[in-house]
């Protein structure tokens, strides 16, 4: 085999570890019995570690060596050029993380999840406390292992926004967060002019299920590479461009978490079923970063599945599995519902306007918990006074404060910035989307996505992780990261909406 080819083959084998581990974290989220968790957490551990020593070898070093002397002339942006850069970056990466470090951790929050899950049930930090401490000791230890410039935050954002600093999210949260509280502000003086009752009506949960279905299967979920199950909290989760999985949670006296959700969660699938069938079992099968990841979910989410023009097709099928809930409703009035601003307690519950403010509650808990400023006995209370400095509302419990997200026992320390990252993406790349396909909310309205997909699958789910953020931005739309078609739609929406 050529250099290339045996490079192509050590990879594949380490991907098919690594989705191995996505096969087992995804059961013990969904079907595991809880006693299984001390065995899980071991059997992640083995594959974690077992990955990583194959993949940070010296022989991954030397076909890398091998493998871009082979193709020295190709076009730099070709999937061959591509695959050996980006894998480069990780492999030096990986080099300065011991393999023991990576079992821990993985052990570690393998445990974690099941004491969260117990946890965020009674509502009650104590038991979790001590597996954060360890969780945020050992990330401290990852990110000196691999290095950083500035602070320690820099080395683990970077894992998934890769090349983008603490301070320029810093920079980009101080940009919008005086507009965001100027937009809720102008909002709240409205007074009660929306009102989301009917989202608290009682709603079958088996219905809820049913019509979920019916709408990602028109946006274009492939169930033949991709299923749907229920869990704690919403993930997306994939073990090939081929077998994708998402998850959501009902509540039957609240009709957003499992609907906003399933979208969610759909907008995630749909760009992991878009990668190009090449990249599979490489390094390059994954999104190009968390925050490209996130514009997709919260472009189906939000962009379309919060818009006027989609309740104009699709209430009538909810109205059809609910005739009784919805009888005063019109496809205007649960527009209105399903868009209420208001501060609320749960992130993944928040509307468009306020979601910004959970994240950077979140984005300077986990810098105080990384740097000392707040030691994990104090996270409840640290976060529910930034709650009222943010949102001006105090959690009513543990559940509804800092123990509602899976993250932390996760060890996703790092990731929550990408959120609102992703909010401003999703923004950027929808303004090109209208320029491209002029009727696009005509289509919508007729509840066709067909083009919408074909679009985003050209320009950004085929090459997977081929390009940076960054680059696929400037690739897409000329520029780099931009607030500003984010205000612009936030003010033009809900200006309408209140009548600002």
């Amino acid at each position: 085999m050529t250099a290339l080819q045996q490079l192509h083959t050590h990879l594949a084998e380490i991907s098919d570890l690594n989705r191995i581990s996505s096969i087992i974290g995804w059961d013990q989220q969904t079907y595991m019995p809880p006693g299984g968790s001390a065995a899980r957490a071991e059997q992640s551990a083995t594959l974690q570690k077992i990955s990583h020593e194959m993949f940070s070898a010296d022989e991954t070093g030397r076909w890398l060596d091998a493998a871009a002397k082979e193709i020295n002339g190709h076009d730099p942006d070709s999937d061959e050029a591509r695959l050996i850069s980006i894998t480069r970056r990780d492999y030096e990466k990986a080099r300065k993380v011991p393999a023991a470090l990576v079992a821990e951790i993985a052990r570690v929050t393998g445990q974690a999840i099941g004491i969260w899950t117990e946890a965020r049930a009674a509502s009650d930090w104590k038991p979790f406390s001590p597996y954060l401490g360890r969780i945020v000791e050992l990330e401290r230890r990852w990110a000196e292992a691999v290095g950083y410039t500035d602070r320690v935050y820099d080395a683990l954002l970077d894992k998934y926004e890769p090349e983008m600093k603490t301070a320029q999210v810093q920079a980009v949260f101080d940009a919008i967060k005086p507009g965001l509280i100027e937009l809720v502000k102008a909002i709240a003086a409205k007074g009660q002019a929306v009102s989301d009752e009917v989202l608290h009506r009682e709603y079958d949960e088996q219905k809820q299920w049913n019509f979920g279905l019916e709408v990602i299967k028109r946006y274009g979920f492939d169930f033949t590479r991709g299923r749907q199950d229920r869990s704690v909290h919403p993930f997306t989760t994939s073990f090939s461009i081929n077998d994708v999985r998402i998850t959501t949670r009902f509540d039957q006296n609240f009709l957003s978490p499992a609907l906003f959700g399933t979208l969610h969660e759909t907008g995630h699938a749909l760009y992991e079923q878009g990668f190009s069938q090449t990249l599979e079992r490489t390094p390059l099968a994954d999104g190009a970063s968390l925050g490209m990841h996130e514009s997709q979910s919260r472009m189906w989410e939000n962009l379309v599945g919060r818009s006027l023009p989609f309740w104009k097709f699709f209430f009538p099928a909810l109205i059809q599995f609910f005739p009784e809930q919805l009888a005063d409703q019109t496809a205007e009035s649960f527009y209105r519902a399903a868009n209420k601003v208001s501060p609320s307690f749960i992130r993944v519950e928040a509307d468009e306007v306020t979601y910004g403010l959970h994240i950077m509650l979140r984005f300077e808990m986990e810098n105080d918990l990384l740097e000392g400023r707040v030691k994990p006995d104090d996270v409840p209370e640290a976060w529910n006074a930034k709650m009222r400095d943010f949102l001006g509302i105090t959690p009513p419990t543990i559940k509804d404060g800092a123990l509602q997200d899976v993250h932390w026992a996760s060890g996703l320390i790092g990731y929550f910035p990408t959120y609102q990252l992703g909010n401003l993406i999703s923004l950027q790349l929808w303004d090109k989307l209208n320029s491209a396909i002029p009727d696009l909310a005509s289509q919508i309205e007729r509840g066709e996505f067909a083009a919408l997909l074909d679009w985003l699958r050209l320009n950004v789910h085929q090459h997977g992780r081929k390009f940076t953020s960054n680059e696929l931005l400037h690739r897409i739309t000329g520029e780099g990261l931009n607030p500003a078609p984010y205000f612009k739609y936030l003010k033009a929406k809900y200006s309408g909406i209140y009548g600002l």
